[in-house]
């Protein structure tokens, strides 16, 4: 794919003031730990950014490690990456916003956000590289482009929110995923939030939704699958887990990533200058919004779409009807990865394929019944996709398309269909197997695969 984003060079040598080495990233070669305020400097070495300084020349290099290693001591790692998270953000948070800094020096921080800043000048565009502006912003892009879509949108004014209370939730936001997931991590939460911004900029939503609708569906793109252990409800419910018994195997997941969302929305106080009935107001709101994208009623949401279309009956004035639409734009946002360009949809495919074998693999290990599309053994990545191509993205999309009948929707149709080709030619490169047996290799795939999803599958 053609990057489209004019990125500044970062330079390779700069003159670093002595405060810069304190910042998160720094790592010291000199002998004296007092410019870090820690007794022993070598443990910064372990962060995942860095700035190599040497005294004797004053200039600097930054490194990018993509790895992460786990943080030393007796502070959990989680605690210590929150800290240093909500920190940061601070301090980059007048640089996103526009405003002039009070220290004119330039620094190399200020030209590794400024790539970030390049990047969401072009937020709206169905192009988006959600992986490069993940690297460009630290692995931060969910609170980055979160924080930058609340203020584009006048939301933080217009709701009088905290902006250190907004930050401080969208940092705990972040951290609460769990970024060993290859799939429902950060970046797949941060993914869907760009896309539903750019279904909340189609014309008939645009020029409809209320503010305060949006600020429910940014909230709720954000927050839709938090604190996802990477494993599906069939899993929890035949492993007897606790949160399958306290949501009595019902949206189990959905429900854990609302009320997980509640639980941040309470600690950091966010709606606290609200009156108590419009806060509760917001939490269950937010919570139909997040529950509707339980991939096992995949049908039921379709079906009444479908007839409200067909109808002609979805009045946009009313409340409710405004709801339910932001409840199909959250659910295509949510499984739009087949259609997105092939370079990104490749990707998502093959980080959600790895997550369903590692399950499998987990289910192999304790001799659990293997869950559908988790047997590497039975299932490759094409058949899997083209399966969940077939029939759950293409239905919801036609359907889409037909609500809003728009560039955007036949750009998504059309990189649906030659993502689909794509895999197809790989598939019987895949199977391989005898000319008998290739007449039907994708009905014999795709039957069950239709199925699981429809069970809960975890690519919701």
């Amino acid at each position: 794919m053609e990057l489209c984003y004019q990125l500044p060079v970062l330079p390779l040598d700069r003159p670093v003031p002595k405060h810069v080495l304190s910042r998160r990233g720094a790592i010291s070669f000199s002998s004296s730990s007092s410019l870090f305020g820690a007794p022993d400097p070598r443990q910064l070495s372990q962060r995942r950014g860095a700035i190599s300084y040497d005294s004797s020349d004053q200039t600097a290099l930054y490194i990018r490690m993509l790895a992460r290693a786990e943080s030393a001591g007796s502070i959990p790692a989680r605690r210590i990456r929150r800290l240093f998270s909500f920190q940061r953000h601070l301090l980059s948070s007048r640089l996103l916003r526009g405003a002039p800094h009070l220290n004119t020096l330039h620094i190399l921080d200020e030209d590794y956000c400024g790539q970030a800043k390049c990047m969401l000048e072009k937020v709206g565009s169905w192009n988006f590289d959600i992986f490069l502006f993940d690297r460009l912003t630290n692995g931060n892009s969910l609170v980055f482009l979160t924080f930058h879509l609340l203020n584009q949108y006048g939301l933080i004014e217009l709701f009088q929110l905290d902006m250190v209370k907004v930050r401080r939730f969208l940092v705990l936001v972040q951290e609460d995923y769990h970024n060993q997931n290859p799939y429902h991590n950060a970046v797949h939460a941060a993914d869907v939030t760009q896309a539903m911004h750019c279904y909340l900029r189609e014309p008939k939503l645009a020029q409809s939704l209320t503010s305060f609708d949006i600020l429910l569906g940014l909230l709720a793109a954000a927050t839709h699958d938090l604190d996802h252990p990477g494993v599906n409800q069939p899993f929890l419910i035949k492993t007897n887990h606790y949160l399958a018994a306290l949501y009595r195997n019902t949206s189990v997941l959905e429900n854990h990533h609302w009320r997980s969302a509640v639980g941040l929305l309470r600690e950091t106080d966010l709606f606290s200058h609200l009156p108590a009935e419009d806060s509760l107001g917001i939490e269950r709101q937010l919570g139909s919004l997040i529950l509707a994208t339980d991939i096992s009623r995949q049908n039921e949401y379709l079906s009444r779409f479908r007839t409200h279309l067909d109808e002609n009956s979805l009045c946009l004035g009313q409340s409710s009807h405004r709801h339910f639409s932001l409840q199909m734009a959250l659910k295509c946002a949510d499984i739009c990865n087949p259609c997105r360009p092939w370079e990104l949809s490749k990707q998502w495919s093959e980080k959600v394929t790895e997550e369903f074998f590692h399950q499998g693999d987990i289910e192999k290990k304790h001799k659990l019944e293997i869950s559908p599309l988790c047997d590497s053994e039975a299932n490759t990545i094409a058949s899997v996709q083209i399966g969940f191509m077939t029939y759950v993205v293409e239905p919801l999309f036609a359907e889409w398309a037909r609500f809003s009948d728009t560039r955007l929707s036949q750009t998504m149709l059309g990189h649906l269909g030659l993502n689909k080709a794509s895999w197809s030619a790989m598939e019987p490169e895949a199977s391989g197997s005898s000319e008998e047996g290739e007449s039907e290799p994708t009905r014999a795939t795709e039957e069950p695969s239709s199925r699981a999803l429809s069970q809960g599958s975890q690519e919701s």
